[in-house]
């Protein structure tokens, strides 16, 4: 943004105005240029290129920037424009590792939900930041905010939508904008931060963070519409009359309604209110309730709320009303969607949305970070070697899960993972944990003898998209959209291992759960077709000489 007579506008050469001239996010040096696919049908084209200064985990983050055609003020995105960040994403989605995506505030917490929506069985981070002040001005929080989302971007592994703002990272589709002019100017009253930000470290909670599960790649759905939906406040002495004008507005399909406490609306005199949302429901409208509270749930407790809930409103738990708005027009814009559709999915969790009930327990639950039977077992007594002290758990569970792969035996891996509960002692996922050479469970599946195992962790959402440590050496740096667990250039997916093994079962797999050959390894991918033509074909490999 920059400053004209009209006020604030948007303004175009970014890298060069604010980022290049920043130490913060240019160590000055030059760096190859990164291909970006502009459109469709175009060839990739390549981008300057800048890298960050060593981050205070020893890497540095290298990425480009696109500035889209038409710049806009956040106050008149639609939802063509949130098709254009999807499409974008989804042409660069195998050059990159993960996007930040710069937007204004006022309609941020809408596009972070419209979007967690539109990309499907997303793999990879996608991090939205605005600021309140733009970088042109001297005292803002523009620059402080881009570090952190690079950081995250480039360093860990958060497959989701994320909104990163004033020291924290919120799922995309649990925020709001709570403030105008604060720094703070947003929150997720209903869900704590996915990752706190502080002088010293990036804390993750990890358990809280969604994975993709399912054997399907990375798609979007973009002619999704907000002309077929609309948000209803409810306020005292609202007139039936009004609530039904506004359910009859033209092509009108859904409709969210902004209720009192717990989900309250009054009937109205003789059920008046009762009979204009149940003639609209007939009609095929779904109608969502959900509370004008900045936190809390619909709860069907108090009369209002159950008559609701009668009539066929859906309960809209705590989503917000940026979630709920968005959601009902993703669901709306489904192939063979129906009012009963849309109704029973606006009730469950697709992206993390909602909270969804969970049954009482009467004792404490195991605990992620008790000890483990099968850990003792790598850890007997034997004479003092000079090492005082056995190996950090999460490396304990990794050796005794490779094991396991390595013999084929589906029931030791299955065994394992449940003792463990598929989290290690720090809270991250153990699917997505590397060794010391840099290989994840999901490496040493892609060529393990049973292609189950293969499938099993897939399924559990463990990333076709994390490399490991081949290649690289001490002293290599980071480019972040080329590899955002940060370990230099050089490394191998499990799909570059499937293939060269010559597995094409365990191809096909991986290919369907939406892996693809990493930008960095594509040369010698091409060299090794030239004897294999057809694995590699397979793995994706298509422009090589015999």
């Amino acid at each position: 943004m920059t400053r004209s007579p009209e006020g604030l506008v948007p303004a175009r050469g970014f890298l060069e105005n604010c980022l290049a001239p920043r130490v913060e996010l240019n160590d000055g040096l030059a760096h190859d240029p990164i291909d970006v696919k502009e459109t469709d049908t175009a060839a990739p084209c390549p981008y300057r290129s800048l890298r960050t200064p060593v981050s205070t985990y020893g890497k540095q983050v290298r990425y480009a920037v696109y500035e889209f055609p038409d710049l806009l003020d956040s106050s008149s995105i639609d939802a063509m424009g949130w098709a254009e960040i999807a499409g974008t994403i989804y042409r660069n989605y195998t050059l990159f590792d993960a996007f930040v995506v710069l937007h204004g505030t006022d309609s941020l917490a809408y596009t972070c939900s419209a979007l967690s929506f539109m990309l499907q069985n997303l793999g990879k981070p996608v991090v939205f930041t605005g600021s309140q002040v733009p970088m042109s001005e001297r005292k803002n929080d523009a620059l402080e905010n881009l570090i952190d989302s690079l950081d995250i971007a480039g360093h860990f592994f958060l497959a989701e939508v994320v909104l990163c703002f004033n020291s924290k990272v919120f799922r995309g589709n649990r925020s709001t904008k709570i403030s105008a002019n604060a720094f703070e100017a947003f929150a997720s009253p209903n869900m704590p931060p996915l990752a706190t930000i502080t002088a010293m470290d990036t804390v993750v909670q990890w358990d809280r963070v969604v994975r993709p599960r399912g054997l399907e790649a990375f798609s979007i759905q973009t002619n999704l519409e907000t002309h077929h939906v609309a948000c209803l406040r409810i306020f005292p002495g609202i007139k039936p009359a009004m609530v039904d004008a506004v359910l009859r507005t033209d092509g009108l399909r859904g409709l969210v309604l902004e209720t009192f406490g717990a989900g309250n609306a009054p009937s109205g005199v003789d059920n008046a209110m009762s009979r204009v949302f149940t003639a609209a429901i007939s009609r095929g409208i779904v109608i969502v309730n959900i509370s004008q509270c900045l936190s809390g749930s619909v709860e069907p407790i108090y009369g209002p709320g159950v008559i609701l809930g009668r009539l066929g409103v859906v309960p809209g738990g705590d989503m917000t009303t940026e979630a709920a708005l968005t959601k009902l027009a993703y669901l709306l814009a489904l192939p063979d969607a129906t009012p009963d559709s849309v109704r029973r999915d606006m009730s469950i969790s697709l992206r993390g949305e909602i909270t969804e009930g969970s049954k009482t327990t009467f004792t404490r639950p195991p605990s992620p970070t008790s000890p483990r039977p099968y850990a003792q077992m790598h850890t007997h007594s034997r004479p003092s070697s000079g090492i005082s002290s056995p190996l950090p758990q999460h490396l304990t569970n990794l050796a005794a899960l490779a094991y396991a792969i390595a013999s084929g035996s589906l029931n030791r891996v299955l065994n394992i993972l449940q003792i463990s509960q598929s989290h290690d002692d720090d809270g991250s996922f153990i699917l997505n944990k590397q060794d010391y050479s840099g290989n994840t469970p999901l490496h040493l599946a892609a060529t393990c003898p049973n292609l189950e195992i293969l499938r099993h962790f897939l399924m559990e959402g463990a990333s076709v998209h994390i490399r490991n440590f081949t290649g690289t050496g001490s002293g290599s740096v980071t480019p972040a959209f080329h590899n955002n667990i940060g370990h230099g250039q050089g490394g191998r997916t499990p799909l570059f291992l499937a293939a060269n093994a010559g597995l094409r079962d365990h191809i096909e797999l991986l290919r369907r759960s939406g892996a693809h050959l990493h930008a960095d390894e594509m040369d010698t991918a091409r060299m090794l077709a030239r004897q294999k033509p057809d694995i590699w074909n397979m793995a994706g490999v298509e422009d090589f000489d015999y």
